[in-house]
């Protein structure tokens, strides 16, 4: 007998899913992760389906909705100041009959409310980190940083890019990176955002605005090192005077600006994403650039499809378990992590060549609409090959 099930590590947003999914199923789970020192000041654009998967898993209170914006346009501006731009590119939830794409939430009241159900559920939430795993024929061994030793039929491995449980199963990574990173905050402007995110296409990256409840936004500003290095070390006022500028005075006055961080930008992916009784989720199997709302999306569906999958068979750790889930989740993961590196990689290079084939393709996605209606499909609202709890 083993201790569990299914043991999880990692707690960020698509562990906790995970766990959540199995235990409202009656699965034997628990999750390893140290408690959080502090909060996080990100905000994250959860498109329908992730919307769909928080109601599955009692997670859409009102408490969380009062402090989520809706998401009813998107939009896209080609704001390089190149010879040949794109034309902008918008898009209205009412194109595919939704009341809205999906929602900004922001993570301070997320993880804490997705913690405190999966205690209401009765799972145990161990406090420390996962150090390594050993495999058994039927089972796999987890050790802990403090000295546990926990037995569970199958791995989720939700800790991080720097996995050591990745590690531990033998999965190698492909790793690369971008000469950038990016300033995250909120801010205050004293006109209206109309529930609309707009992502600015610049010549460092993508300078991106997203809705919260009022006049207030979060922002994603990617742009060389030295430049977000820079920015970060400005005063609020400065600061706020610098993003009225890159808005092009879109949404009025800037001002009261919140928290503020900056990430280097890199992408990863792992070999495989399932190994040894071990699946991996979220940053353990991809990270991708914050463009076009599609990171936590994708660690969402890896938690949906971990579930799916683990509920659906006789032995959750088995081969053929292991091979589904990669096959599923890498014809997800791969053209989209393509995408989106292809797009960064147009607005940093020096070539023309680039600026144009992406500006072309956004023209074409503006004025075709088989092209459009493929976009929405596959970037704002998936309704394909969905996991269970997000259909």
């Amino acid at each position: 007998m083993t201790d569990f099930t299914t043991i999880v590590s990692g707690a960020g947003p698509a562990g906790l899913a995970a766990a959540i999914l199995l235990a409202q199923d009656g699965v034997k789970t628990a999750v390893i992760a140290p408690a959080s020192t502090q909060a996080d000041p990100r905000t994250v654009a959860l498109m329908q389906p992730s919307i769909r998967l928080l109601k599955f898993a009692k997670l859409w209170t009102p408490e969380i909705e009062c402090v989520s914006a809706p998401l009813q346009t998107l939009q896209i501006m080609d704001d390089t100041g190149h010879y040949v731009t794109a034309p902008t590119v918008s898009f209205s939830s009412d194109e595919v009959k939704l009341d809205c794409f999906g929602y900004n939430v922001p993570l301070t009241q997320l993880i804490p409310a997705m913690r405190q159900r999966a205690l209401d559920l009765g799972i145990p939430i161990i406090d420390t980190k996962s150090e390594t795993s050993e495999l058994f024929s039927d089972h796999i061994l987890v050790k802990t940083l403090d000295g546990q030793s926990l037995t569970a039929r199958v791995l989720i491995a939700a800790d991080g890019a720097a996995s050591p449980l990745r590690v531990a199963c033998g999965i190698g990574v492909s790793s690369w990176s971008y000469d950038q990173s990016a300033l995250i905050t909120v801010f205050s402007h004293t006109g209206p955002h109309n529930n609309t995110s707009t992502e600015y296409h610049k010549t460092a990256g993508a300078f991106t605005t997203v809705p919260m409840p009022g006049n207030r936004s979060s922002l994603v500003w990617m742009d060389r090192p030295e430049k977000c290095k820079a920015l970060f070390g400005l005063s609020d006022q400065e600061l706020a005077t610098e993003i009225q500028i890159e808005t092009h005075g879109r949404l009025g006055r800037i001002s009261d600006l919140g928290v503020r961080k900056v990430f280097a930008m890199k992408g990863e992916r792992a070999n495989i994403f399932a190994k040894g009784r071990t699946l991996l989720i979220g940053e353990a199997a991809h990270t991708v650039p914050p463009i076009g709302a599609q990171g936590l999306n994708m660690s969402l569906r890896d938690a949906a499809q971990a579930a799916d999958l683990i509920l659906g068979a006789d032995d959750p750790g088995s081969d053929g378990v292991m091979q589904d889930y990669n096959d599923m989740r890498k014809v997800d993961v791969v053209p989209r992590q393509q995408m989106i590196s292809l797009v960064n990689m147009s607005l940093l290079s020096e070539y023309a060549s680039f600026g144009l084939l992406r500006a072309a393709g956004l023209a074409a996605v503006a004025k075709i609409p088989p092209l459009r209606d493929l976009a929405m499909a596959q970037g704002l609202a998936p309704s394909s090959n969905l996991p269970f709890a997000m259909r």
